[in-house]
């Protein structure tokens, strides 16, 4: 109701009924209050103590609530009609004067209407309270005030949920856009590349991923006849190098596909681009087992081999002979291709290959050649034993030039052979220089070396007449041409017929056949000088002389040390021999320590006459202390 029509004379309201019409908007039906509990209106009017006190003293909670009212309601209030503020703050002085006037008890009822409604309140936790302005209000008024309000309400929430919709969607295009800005630089997820994952990665992770990678390089070399090695590549200092390559790859792709990511793989194989010093890859080849010579094998080129009783040709064989250079041509092409296995063996090019191969013309036409040695066979005979050389021996000399041309027998190889085998025979069968295990007539075991006596087969002549038999395919079977003969052969060669001179018992013996036919004491050398001692050794009879005169060293003026005449002369050793020494006052014991010869084996004159008349010039005479 406007001020002006409360001037125009109308009766004004109580301002009980005024404060009531203004209550009732925001207030609960009339009828609640009227059937309000008996007990409540009589706490009321009693006056609660409890309450009072309370209410005096100001509830914490209520007075915060009431302070921190809800400042969208305020907002609210604030925002009232502006002509309906208007036509307040206008109102007439007189009438609120009136107001104050007309209504002595106003403020009591005022303050005991507030507790009451507090009082419900905190009885109805379910009603926030809100500021109410006590003023005087009409029906048009209240309508204006609270219709537009609720109105007002509905129609924020309205544009709330709109505003956060579109903020929802913003942010979502915001969000993808961020992924879709992050997966300009990073690969989307299920990227590969050479099969690594590089899901989220940058050009420069995926690079350093491959670069570590690249690190762990190693390659496997596989040799012939040899077990697998490997190079590692830090021993060659082998590092990746990028070529931007990756980096394409990552542009290559739409960064707004990135959720594709999700859903699908992508694979991609790029080269490896590597960097490695070459030198130290030298180095490595040279340092491998395969190229070292004590490991390889030489290959053999194919050949003619008596096979039964004929020969054929024998295919070659490649061996292991690692050309290095050219190892190292096919490992640095390997190792600048980023290959982890070469396999070496299967390159004939990095090897000696053999020079005649099975089907050279030359080396069949020597084959047909060969086979006339095959006849040739000459067996040696050495008492009970026999060496047979025959065409299984002779095609192990026989050889071939690089074009496989058949090498005659008179080639010098092929007589260096022969040489070789007679010079072997002469080894194993020679008796000349060597010890020799004797058992004494006094049952003693002596060893004594000779140096002249004994086999001993004449090399030069024997290599002449065995290449004329194997030339001629001459079958055999003979003695070696011998330039000394022993007695016998086997182990013992002196046999049973020897003179046996015991130089420490001073007393010689004849065996023949066995049997002694005689023995003599005898003087030997004079031990008391180291040059007179008579040497030990096997020997035979050189000549026998009588009579004979025996000298000594000539001096420089023409004579000699000593001049003996003797009646019976067998020399065997140089200058020492038997002879008849009648000179000598007996002969046995130990007359040779103090009185002995200048080394010959002084004899009773009878005995050295029997000795004289049996003695033959193949029969050993052995020496010994």
């Amino acid at each position: 109701m406007s001020n002006k029509k409360r001037r125009s004379g109308e009766s004004q309201p109580s301002i009980e009924d005024r404060i009531n019409e203004a209550m009732d908007p925001i207030t609960t039906d009339e009828d609640e209050y009227e059937e309000e509990d008996s007990e409540y209106e009589d706490e009321y009017e009693e006056g609660d103590p409890e309450y009072e006190d309370e209410y005096e003293e100001g509830d914490p909670e209520y007075e915060d609530e009431y302070e921190e009212e809800d400042p969208e309601y305020e907002d609210e209030h604030e925002e009232e009609d502006p002509e309906y503020e208007d036509e307040h703050e206008e109102e007439d002085p007189e009438y609120e004067d009136e107001y104050e006037e007309d209504v002595p008890g106003h403020k009591e009822e005022k303050k005991q209407l507030s507790r009451k409604r507090v009082q419900e309140s905190s009885s109805r936790r379910s009603a926030r309270p809100k500021k109410i302005a006590y003023v005087p209000i009409t029906d048009e008024d209240l309508d204006s005030a609270i219709v537009p309000r609720k109105h007002k309400k509905k129609h924020k929430g309205l544009k709330v949920t709109g505003i956060v919709a579109a903020m929802m969607i913003v942010s979502a295009g915001c969000a993808y856009a961020a992924v879709s800005y992050y997966y300009s630089n990073h690969f989307f997820r299920g990227t590969q590349i050479n099969g690594l994952d590089c899901s989220g990665k940058t050009a420069y992770e995926v690079e350093q991923a491959i670069a570590g990678q690249v690190e762990n390089y190693s390659i496997q070399v596989l040799a012939r006849d040899q077990e697998p090695e490997s190079i590692s590549g830090s021993s060659i200092n082998y590092q990746y190098a990028s070529d931007g390559e990756i980096l394409v790859l990552l542009k290559s792709q739409k960064p707004y596909e990135w959720i594709r990511g999700f859903f699908e793989t992508r694979s991609y194989t790029t080269k490896e681009n590597a960097t490695y010093d070459k030198t130290l890859l030298q180095n490595q080849v040279k340092a491998l087992s395969c190229a070292k010579e004590e490991n390889q094998v030489k290959p053999e080129n194919a050949y003619v081999a008596l096979n039964g009783s004929e020969f054929q040709i024998v295919p070659e064989t490649q061996g292991s002979e690692l050309k290095v250079k050219e190892a190292y041509k096919v490992l640095d092409a390997a190792v600048a291709g980023s290959q982890t296995t070469v396999d070496l063996g299967s390159d004939p090019e990095v090897y000696v290959q053999a020079a005649v191969t099975s089907d050279s013309p030359d080396l069949q036409a020597a084959r047909d050649a060969y086979n006339n040695y095959t006849k040739a066979s000459i067996t040696y005979t050495f008492g009970d034993q026999q060496v047979t050389l025959d065409g299984g021996t002779l095609k192990d000399w026989l050889e071939v030039d690089e074009k496989g041309q058949l090498i005659g027998g008179d080639d010098s190889s092929f007589k260096q052979h022969i040489t070789d085998f007679v010079a072997q025979l002469a080894k194993d069968h020679d008796t000349v220089g060597t010890t020799r295990e004797f058992h004494t007539t006094s049952g003693r075991t002596v060893y004594v070396y000779s140096s002249v006596y004994g086999w001993k087969i004449d090399q030069a002549q024997e290599v002449e007449q065995l290449t004329q038999e194997i030339s001629s395919g001459t079958q055999t079977v003979r003695e070696p041409a011998y330039s000394k003969r022993a007695e016998s052969h086997g182990y013992n060669d002196l046999g049973n017929t020897y003179i046996e001179v015991d130089l420490s018992g001073q007393h010689m013996y004849y065996y023949q056949d066995g049997s002694i036919i005689f023995d003599s004491d005898i003087v030997s050398g004079d031990m008391q000088y180291e040059d007179r001692k008579t040497p030990e050794g096997i020997y035979t009879l050189y000549w026998k002389k009588s009579p004979d005169v025996l000298r000594g060293k000539q001096k420089p003026d023409g004579t000699y040390e000593y001049e003996t005449q003797v009646t019976y002369w067998m020399p065997f050793n140089g200058g020492i021999g038997f002879h008849d020494a009648s000179w000598q006052p007996y002969f046995g014991g130990d007359r040779y320590l103090y009185g002995g010869s200048h080394g010959c084996i002084n004899m009773p004159p009878a005995n050295a006459a029997i000795l004289y008349n049996i003695i033959q010039y193949d029969v050993p005479i052995i020496c010994f202390y």
